[in-house]
């Protein structure tokens, strides 16, 4: 039997965090309604999620999320002399300088690329040549046939996109569109509107 699309709530009837993320949300919905809690509405679309999820749960208007942790370290990435043996410090910002050390040592073509600068912020304490042994690795694993880049997390209509067309190839974006609007409808127990191959029996 087909599944039928649920009716997505009113965002100001929810009354938890957790039915909040269930749900999927316009940056747009989330906007409003954070200004209408007296909440911040600056950053991306699920950090002004997590605001309204915190300050459903607690009634705090503060999030700890927007507490920002200042740097240990004082090394300045923007103009300091860079080697393979500089380690990466808990300061580390993307710069010309920093692009400057890549080109030299790493491929004269050096552009920063999500999956890299990812690395770059979570591998605090090892070496610029760590780096560009990680760069060079990922390059390689690039050129491979079949590649496919990385979607970030919480871009899922990217993902549906590319799970929905590998499933069926002969199908195309308005289809993509017309099934992601009713599954995007739907509430998720992990918050994740996932491709599934029966997403295909939804109706309107």
């Amino acid at each position: 039997m087909p599944r039928k699309a649920a009716n997505r709530p009113d965002i100001a009837s929810i009354t938890s965090g957790a039915e909040l993320r269930r749900w999927y949300w316009l940056k747009a919905e989330l906007d409003v309604q954070a200004k209408a809690c007296g909440l911040r509405r600056s950053g991306g679309k699920f950090t002004i999620l997590e605001r309204l999820a915190h300050f459903l749960d607690t009634g705090e208007t503060s999030w700890p999320g927007d507490v920002k942790v200042t740097p240990r370290s004082k090394f300045d990435w923007h103009s300091a002399d860079l080697t393979p043996q500089t380690v990466i410090t808990d300061s580390y910002r993307n710069s010309q300088n920093v692009r400057r050390f890549f080109k030299q040592h790493a491929d004269p073509k050096f552009k920063f690329n999500i999956a890299f600068m990812a690395w770059m912020k979570e591998n605090t304490g090892k070496t610029l040549a760590d780096a560009v042994a990680e760069y060079k690795r990922q390059q390689v694993e690039v050129a491979k046939p079949g590649y496919q880049s990385d979607i970030a997390h919480h871009n899922q209509f990217n993902q549906y996109t590319r799970d929905f067309l590998a499933d069926n190839p002969d199908m195309g974006m308005s289809d993509v569109r017309k099934y992601w609007a009713l599954k995007r409808d739907m509430p998720s127990e992990n918050g994740r509107h996932a491709y599934s191959r029966s997403d295909l029996d939804l109706t309107d």
